[in-house]
């Protein structure tokens, strides 16, 4: 009998927590646009990581069969096809990403190194469908958008990150 009434007060309990935090919700008027525009702007240096880790994980989402080639030490036509079709794959969400409207004095740098980090993927997915594919022109390219994220993270007075390790 004790466990009943144990068992009921604790409903009794919660259901009272959920009322009372639903009227303190609905007793919050709605901000007014002065009073969003008083609100502190979102902190650069978070923006940036958020971006940052949104790219990492952009590529990381669609590159596995890409890397499982690199790492191969004889890849066969299949793996070379299918690290064809992730680095088009990670080419396309890059350059489906956009710039933080929070970061505008680094758009420019941040934009710049999206273009190159695709196109780099765009050449890996053309090298791949060749007999003997060679991938220093991509690499090349995806160092130079490397720099340019590196410089805009510098801007801010971050550390550069590198994004080769991170994939």
């Amino acid at each position: 009998m004790k466990k009943f009434w144990i068992l009921l007060s604790a409903i009794t309990f919660a259901i009272g927590l959920t009322a009372c935090a639903a009227e303190k919700e609905e007793a919050q008027p709605e901000k007014t646009e002065t009073e969003k525009a008083a609100e502190p702007a979102a902190n650069p240096k978070s923006v940036m990581y958020k971006f940052y880790m949104s790219l990492v994980s952009s590529i990381n989402e669609a590159d596995a069969d890409l890397n499982a080639y690199e790492g191969a030490d004889e890849p066969t036509a299949e793996d070379k096809a299918a690290a064809s079709e992730s680095a088009a794959a990670v080419a396309a969400k890059v350059e489906g990403l956009e710039v933080p409207a929070e970061l505008k004095d680094q758009t420019a740098d941040l934009e710049a190194a999206l273009t190159d980090i695709a196109e780099s993927y765009q050449l890996k997915a053309e090298e791949l469908k060749k007999d003997a594919p060679a991938l220093e022109a991509a690499d090349e390219k995806f160092a130079q958008g490397e720099e340019k994220i590196g410089a805009a993270f510098e801007s801010l007075e971050m550390n550069k990150p590198s994004l080769a390790k991170e994939l």
